[in-house]
């Protein structure tokens, strides 16, 4: 049995029926690739020839590959658009101007010593209005830098209080249906222009060197605005008080500019920030609470920066009748002005007629050693000095980085490169290692990463690619500030948030870079007034934000401070994205979800989304 071989039939045909059978095979397989080839013929002559593959762009591989269904895969089959949609409210028309954390009401169960009540005072989580805010009825897109430097819409700021409280100091003029600004200010009349030009007589500003400012006190900032012409960006801020919509003003003309106030906490920003601070007739006591303010000043300035202070009591000497303050008051204020400087070491290096400017060191070695006889205000010893959100100012000196040698121009923490060659620089903070993880590689690399990702945003987004659609731009988690670095040649300016919940504070590094920024919470609302940005970005903030609020919450604030028709992108996980648009929906929002830049393989994908055009209704409805 073991041996039985059972026959084979092919054993058994004869040699003329092999041959029939291998002629048969032969012919199928001749049919079968003549059937293949006429179906590739058809299909080639509507599908994509071997010249148009590799005309495409190689960088951005994925444009030219179908869009993943997303909803099957990551919604419940049984589910459908209409139940999954929420439908979110709009608030009342009362509502349009709504600051929550700055809210006039609310302020004014907190100390008025100090101007406490003008500082953050944020709504509970009950408190929290969870509802649209409305633009005025008869908003309008405001007009395009340049030309909104000097003109906004009526419609969008109704507000006339400072036409004539200022008239005569031409802040700003009431014609029709627009505001024109001058460029006028208290202490400068004959225009923002003249002014800063009598201050480019003091200091340079023309070789690069000062690139980052702060304007305390900064009523519409046209100081601000008639700056960017020498490539000097400003933080603007001041807080909302009885000079009614003074940064709303100042947000139109697509200026920086945020609400705050030198009360009682550091402002929001890390030391070693400014070349220079800015006060012209801001009414702030400099000289009272042992120098407090101006030691908050000192935090904030850089290194070899530089304090320029313009109205009372500069000059008092001729202006005092004009001031309504007699002698023995303008010259006491101006007397601690002075010895508190000095206390700080800094050097007074001009004062002509209405200005004075001082210069910070470049470091501490000559300062610590004149302790011995100042002795006031001490030197910090436990502090942060890049904290700065809800931080309690000090009546103590911020020490500068240590510096190797003891020449007194080595500047501590490391010298800066003159703009624009600053912005892509290696920042100090990097370079010297202060920073946990992050090398001089991961910069460079980082900034490499957002010229590409900005180059295919602007593929999707038209109205980000269109020079002079958006002039206000804030990027919600910007890290080493990439995303602002990427548009530096476009006319726009960026708001770069550091969130506090980061796992590293690299604010510091954005303005190494010539940039500016702010520090923020985003389970609160931000400083800023209603319809603020034309454009947000987003990267990761909702992963970051998962398990500490709510994201309808974020969603909201988004949508209060942004302009009707303004876009975001939202750079985030898929799922999240997903739960992130079934939100959106309900916002009146538009949207899609995009690939990667890396292709469709990437849980990483892109929410493109843009906010429909909606205000309040007509008065009389």
């Amino acid at each position: 049995m073991a041996n039985y071989r059972w026959p084979s039939k092919l054993s058994k045909l004869s040699p003329q029926a092999k041959q029939t059978n291998l002629y048969g095979v032969i012919i199928v397989t001749i049919l079968c690739a003549a059937s293949y080839s006429v179906g590739i013929w058809k299909n080639s002559r509507g599908g994509i020839s071997r010249a148009s593959l590799t005309s495409l762009p190689c960088t951005f591989p994925n444009i030219t590959s179908p869009i993943l269904p997303f909803t099957p895969r990551h919604t419940s089959p049984s589910e459908t658009t209409a139940a999954r949609v929420v439908q979110i409210p709009s608030c009342g028309v009362e509502f349009s101007e709504y600051t929550p954390c700055e809210s006039v009401s609310r302020s004014l169960s907190f100390p008025r010593d100090r101007l406490i009540y003008r500082e953050r005072h944020c709504p509970s989580k009950d408190e929290i209005l969870r509802c649209r805010i409305p633009a005025p009825y008869g908003y309008s897109v405001p007009f395009r830098w340049p030309e909104s430097r000097d003109v906004a819409w009526f419609a969008n700021v109704p507000h006339t209080e400072l036409t004539v409280e200022k008239k005569n100091q031409n802040w700003v003029r009431y014609e029709k249906d627009r505001f024109l600004f001058p460029g006028g200010g208290t202490m400068f009349p004959r225009g923002a222009d003249a002014y800063i030009g009598e201050i480019g007589r003091l200091i340079n500003l023309k070789d690069g060197s000062v690139r980052t400012a702060i304007d305390t006190g900064c009523g519409v900032a046209s100081f601000g605005a008639f700056l960017m012409s020498r490539n000097i960006v400003t933080m603007s801020f001041a807080p909302r008080d009885t000079h009614e919509a003074q940064v709303q003003f100042a947000l139109e003309r697509g200026v920086p500019a945020i609400l705050g106030v030198l009360a009682s906490i550091r402002l929001p920003f890390p030391a070693r920030a400014f070349d220079i601070a800015h006060c012209s007739r801001c009414l702030i006591p400099w000289g009272q609470y042992n120098g407090t303010y101006l030691i908050e000043v000192d935090r904030v300035l850089r290194p070899g920066g530089y304090w320029i202070l313009s109205g009372p009591p500069i000059n008092w000497q001729r202006q005092w009748r004009g001031w309504e303050r007699t002698k023995d008051d303008l010259n006491s204020e101006q007397s601690q002005i002075e010895r508190v400087a000095r206390s700080l070491c800094w050097k007074k290096l001009a004062q002509r007629e209405d200005l004075a400017v001082w210069q910070k060191p470049t470091n501490h070695i000559h300062c610590k050693r004149n302790r011995i006889a100042l002795r006031r205000p001490p030197f910090c010893h436990r502090t942060q000095p890049d904290h700065a959100w809800y931080t309690k100012l000090e009546q103590c000196l911020t020490p500068l980085p240590e510096v190797t040698g003891t020449e007194i121009k080595e500047v501590a923490g490391g010298k800066l490169a003159r703009w624009p060659e600053r912005l892509n620089a290696v920042p100090p903070r990097i370079k010297s290692g202060s920073l946990q993880g992050i090398t001089v590689d991961d910069f460079v690399s980082n900034t490499e990463t957002w010229q590409t990702r900005v180059s295919y945003y602007k593929i999707f987004d038209q109205q980000l690619a269109e020079t002079g659609r958006y002039r206000n731009l804030l990027d919600m988690n910007a890290y080493l500030g990439g995303f602002a670095s990427a548009l530096v040649d476009d006319p726009v300016w960026v708001m770069n948030v550091v969130p506090v919940e980061a796992s590293v504070n690299t604010l510091g590094v954005i303005y190494e870079r010539g940039l500016i920024g702010t520090y923020q919470n985003w389970c609160e609302a931000m400083s800023t007034y209603p319809r603020t940005y034309d454009f947000i970005h987003a990267d990761s903030v909702f992963s970051l934000y998962k398990h500490r609020c709510d994201m309808e919450d974020i969603l909201l604030e988004m949508d209060r401070i942004l302009r009707p028709k303004g876009s975001v992108i939202i750079r985030d996980d898929i799922d999240v994205l997903t739960k992130v648009k079934k939100v959106t929906d309900g916002m009146q929002w538009e949207g899609r979800i995009g690939d990667h830049e890396k292709g469709p393989l990437e849980r990483e994908k892109i929410l493109f989304l843009v906010k429909e055009y909606w205000t309040a209704p007509a008065p009389d409805q």
